[in-house]
């Protein structure tokens, strides 16, 4: 029997996923989606954030200098 295990790279994170991801708090998380900065689709009652989204808010990010 060959038990192998496929790791399933997800679509769509929770806040508390992409807070995760992010290495940010979940209210900021929040924040940034109630401001408009990070985008999200919604299902009934639960948000959700597309990895693209996640990606793009990253990229808009601009760095710090010294």
């Amino acid at each position: 029997m060959n038990t192998v295990t496929r790791s399933i790279e997800p679509l769509l994170y929770t806040p508390e996923e992409a807070a995760e991801a992010l290495r940010l708090g979940r209210s900021t998380v929040y924040e940034l989606m109630a401001d408009g900065v990070l985008a999200y689709v919604k299902q009934g009652r639960c948000r959700r954030i597309k990895v693209a989204a996640l990606k793009a808010y990253v990229d808009s990010l601009e760095p710090h200098s010294i």
